[in-house]
């Protein structure tokens, strides 16, 4: 049954300018990966994305010279999607989600709290396959760190969902809420299934997105989370 947000109703004071400029640089490089060859777009992947056993520096692959130092794939990891399906569904929830965020950290603080939150998430995904040779990319982990704050900031919310074939609202604590509890529950199945689920078959890195959530979560109100009130949110660049 598919489960999918379609907007909050949750109105911003501010203009979401990096919020945009996140989907607009992920639609960017999206759309240089179509021009690729296959074989030249399998070695982007392995030059630009995260390869834990390269950052582990347990294994070298063949051909595979880093475009980056390999700890800056973790930056450069965060806008490569593998796919038109996984690119949409990830800026669909930073649309949703991210401007409300913005507008409480504000610009400048919002961009290093999205970058800082996927940094972390692919170091969480790391930490559990350091041997893997499989490359981790895309938004997911940052945004899921997006999510964590928003949830604590947020979690009254309403959130018009598509629940199968229904149209419901649910409040951000149960959306988001059961978004997480899956992540962790999968993550912590990939552990004794690894060829089966999780990032070692080439599928989902749910620590990434567990581990992204409670970053965000941590990081969101050490940088200014609930400083500002409804009425006053002055922080610009």
């Amino acid at each position: 049954m598919p489960v999918v947000p379609l907007r909050d109703e949750n109105p911003t004071r501010i203009t979401p300018y990096v919020t945009y400029g996140l989907i607009a640089v992920n639609v960017l490089v999206f759309l240089y990966e179509l021009t690729l060859p296959p074989q030249q777009l399998v070695l982007f992947f392995q030059q630009a994305a995260v390869v834990p056993c390269e950052l582990s520096g347990s294994c070298a692959l063949v051909g595979a010279n880093s475009l980056v130092p390999e700890w800056l794939t973790l930056v450069t990891s965060q806008f490569l999607h593998g796919g038109f399906l996984h690119l949409a569904g990830n800026m669909l929830f930073l649309w949703i989600f991210g401007n409300n965020v913005e507008d409480q950290l504000g610009h400048a603080k919002y961009l290093a709290f999205y970058i800082a939150c996927g940094v972390l998430a692919g170091l969480s995904q790391w930490f559990f396959s350091q041997g893997s040779a499989i490359p981790s990319l895309g938004a997911s982990g940052a945004i899921a760190g997006v999510l964590g704050a928003y949830i604590l900031r947020f979690p009254n919310a309403r959130i018009l969902t598509l629940l199968g074939y229904f149209l419901v609202y649910v409040p951000a604590y149960f959306f988001l809420g059961w978004w997480f509890v899956q992540q962790a529950l999968y993550g912590v199945a990939s552990l004794g299934a690894r060829s089966n689920i999780g990032m070692e078959s080439g599928g989902i890195a749910y620590w990434a997105h567990a581990g992204g959530f409670v970053f965000g979560a941590l990081l969101g109100p050490l940088l200014g989370l609930f400083s500002q009130t409804d009425q006053t949110k002055s922080e610009q660049f």
